[in-house]
C-alpha cells in the first residue's frame, strides 16, 4: 500500500478492510497485516493506525517486554516517533512478512492467529535500503464485521542480518 493510500480518508480504508469476493481468510488477514505495517513503518498517520488496532491492543517484544498495553498509548508512542521520521535525513524502516513462512489459523467467534517470520529494512533519508534483521511473530487478529483489527502482537527471536 502506498503512503498516499495510507493517508486516504477513513471511509476508503474501511472499504479496503473488507475482504474481496473469493478472498480466503489467510489472504484477508495478510492484506490487513500489510496495510497495518505499511501505515506503521512507511506513513505518519496516527488516526489511521488507531482504526487498525483494538481498544485493548497489547504488544510484547523479546527485546522490550510488554511495550504496549492499550491502543491509545501505542498510537501516542507512534505519533511521537513518526514525526521524527519525516526529516529529510531521518532513518526509515520497512517490514516485509515472508509470505511462505506465514500461516493463519481461525479462532472461532473471535478472528484469527497469524504466525510467521518477517525481515526489516532501513535506509537513511532517500539513501539505499539495507536488510538489517529478521524476527518471528504471532499476532491475534479480531474480526469486527468485515474489518480485521490487530489485538495482540508477540514479536520474538530477533536476529541481525548482514
Amino acid at each position: 500500500m502506498s503512503v498516499a493510500l495510507a493517508a486516504a480518508p477513513l471511509a476508503a480504508l474501511a472499504l479496503l478492510a473488507a475482504p474481496s469476493p473469493g478472498q480466503t481468510q489467510r489472504e484477508s488477514v495478510m492484506a490487513a497485516d500489510a496495510r497495518l505495517f505499511s501505515v506503521f513503518f512507511e506513513a505518519c498517520d496516527p488516526a489511521t493506525l488507531r482504526t487498525l488496532v483494538t481498544d485493548d491492543f497489547e504488544f510484547f517484544d523479546d527485546r522490550g517486554g510488554r511495550v504496549a498495553t492499550d491502543a491509545d498509548g501505542f498510537v501516542a508512542q507512534y505519533a511521537d516517533r513518526c514525526q521524527d521520521r519525516l526529516a529529510p535525513d531521518a532513518w526509515r524502516s520497512r517490514r516485509e512478512a515472508l509470505a511462505d513462512a506465514v500461516a493463519v489459523y481461525p479462532i472461532e467467534n473471535y478472528g484469527a492467529v497469524e504466525t510467521g517470520e518477517h525481515v526489516f529494512y532501513e535506509r537513511r533519508g532517500d539513501g539505499p535500503e539495507t536488510r538489517v534483521g529478521r524476527a518471528r511473530f504471532t499476532q491475534m487478529w479480531k474480526r469486527e464485521g468485515e474489518t480485521w483489527k490487530l489485538a495482540r502482537v508477540f514479536s520474538y527471536d530477533h536476529t541481525p542480518l548482514p
